[in-house]
């Protein structure tokens, strides 16, 4: 079956124009603070522009339906040709980055990774800094957009389980997406400005609030500053921060419904529970540990603890010191946390909780079985039962996911990172965590001395993790194309 393309270049035109208008923003502060990277965006955001328009107008089409590889093309080409135009800024720039750097930077923001090859953050123009945010915030948007309209349809990894009511026919696609797109949008920008308004009142000053609250609410984790929030050494600015990483954690149709009058739905949704369960124990066990051992006083090592804790499970990757030096404990617990993610249908990234509780079921169910072989045992699910495909579709993922990271960490050890930074950096790339373990990609240091080829590899990674595996592998299979 031939796919038509047009639909496919429509959307991916209406981004780029969208990405080019983005650019406005950097502009502005950089000719408010006289900086010339201005003409970096300036040009940058003209071409974007360009082309976005260019490939509309070509496009001559309306779109009234799409098909699955319609679908599936436009996820994926739309997350690798934004890195490509909003990669231009980071090289035209003072910054004088070099392709890979751009990319991988772009990557890195898009995906709201938080990966970083900059080395002097402190010193980077403003509108830099504010440009890697805006992509952060861009691709938190889109992801959770994304997670609730096309994902269920594609039935990748279980979000199957997330269609919306009244999404079942192609007819209803486009109109009910646009309607959800414009309620997540709302959502996601009041809560990004209530954010600046807490951290700017907490004492960051105003550049500095946008930029952390737009990463905040995306759990994307770029920084103006190369210690991060540990930066500021505020309690109430750390707060903020925890506060705004959980918000992001939460599946964001919830928040619709809180504003429709269901305020308590947000306590009740079991993905909900389950996922501060997770963070309230692992951050007392952590606490536990950190003044058992004496490293912080007690309010100190909460303080601490509740925010790396929080902060590695959404994979948001902020840091208020060098975990890397509470020992080997702490360090395992953080490695298993960057596989967890939050729930679905935000902006986290990782497996995501409703996949252990699918998980979980399933192992339930099958030793019941084991110990009453002639009675049936169907799992659940939010008191729906689970079926056969959804329970293949989810044991698959798990598959695929640790698959994944053991080859990307393979190839990243051949090419002479140690251990611990090649399995971790494969780790936080395709959990999109950002930071790894360890002196070179750890809380304390940044990618730029990762060799060009695994700056590619780990943003291949990036790019995996955050469209669910499934929805860029499929491309290449030749029944793609040929069906």
């Amino acid at each position: 079956m031939d796919i038509d393309y047009r639909p496919v270049f429509l959307v991916l035109g209406f981004m780029l124009i969208i990405l080019g208008i983005g650019m406005i923003l950097p502009i502005l502060i950089d000719l408010f603070f006289g900086n010339s990277d201005w003409i970096a965006f300036a040009i940058s955001s003209l071409i974007t522009c360009f082309f976005g328009i260019a490939i509309v107008i070509s496009s001559n089409t309306k779109i009234k339906n799409l098909n699955i590889r319609q679908a599936f093309l436009i996820t994926v080409i739309s997350w690798v040709v934004l890195p490509l135009f909003s990669s231009m800024p980071f090289m035209l720039s003072k910054l004088s980055l070099g392709f890979t750097d751009a990319f991988f930077e772009s990557m890195s923001g898009i995906t709201t990774t938080g990966a970083t090859v900059i080395l002097d953050l402190d010193n980077t123009n403003p509108g830099i800094l504010i440009w890697r945010s805006i992509l952060q915030w861009l691709g938190g948007l889109g992801i959770i957009i994304m997670a609730f309209t096309i994902l269920p349809i594609l039935k990748v990894g279980g979000m199957q389980m997330f269609r919306i009511e009244g999404f079942e026919t192609q007819e209803k696609l486009i109109p009910r997406a646009t309607e959800i797109a414009k309620n997540l949008f709302f959502i996601f920008s009041a809560l990004t400005i209530l954010w600046i308004l807490l951290y700017f009142i907490s004492g960051m000053g105003l550049l500095d609030a946008t930029i952390h609250a737009m990463t905040t609410i995306a759990t994307g984790g770029y920084s103006s500053y190369n210690s991060s929030i540990g930066h500021f050494k505020s309690f109430s600015i750390d707060l903020i921060a925890i506060l705004g990483m959980l918000v992001g954690s939460i599946p964001f149709l919830l928040y619709i419904q809180c504003f429709r009058g269901k305020p308590l739905i947000l306590f009740r949704d079991s993905q909900v529970q389950l996922f501060l369960s997770i963070v309230i124990f692992f951050v007392l066990l952590i606490t536990t540990y950190l003044y058992w051992t004496e490293t912080y006083t007690l309010l100190n090592s909460l303080r601490y603890s509740a925010f790396n804790v929080i902060s590695v499970i959404t994979g948001t990757g902020y840091a208020t010191t060098n975990f890397s030096n509470w020992g080997n404990f702490v360090l395992i617990v953080l490695f298993f946390l960057m596989f967890v993610g939050g729930c679905a249908g935000s902006t986290t990234c990782g497996i995501k909780i409703f996949r252990f509780q699918v998980l979980f079921e399933i192992s339930r169910a099958q030793l019941k079985q084991l110990l009453q072989p002639h009675a049936i045992y169907t799992p659940h699910f939010k008191n729906k039962s689970l079926d056969e495909e959804i329970a293949s579709s989810v044991m698959g993922f798990f598959y695929l996911y640790l698959l994944t990271v053991c080859i990307l960490a393979t190839l990243l050890a051949l090419l002479g990172l140690d251990f611990l930074t090649a399995l971790s950096g494969a780790a936080s790339a395709v959990s999109n965590v950002g930071p790894g373990l360890g002196s070179i990609i750890g809380p304390s240091g940044n990618y730029n001395s990762v060799p060009d080829l695994g700056k590619w590899l780990l943003s291949l990674g990036m790019l995996l993790g955050r469209l669910e595996l499934f929805t860029v592998l499929v491309l290449i299979l030749p029944r793609f194309w040929n069906d």
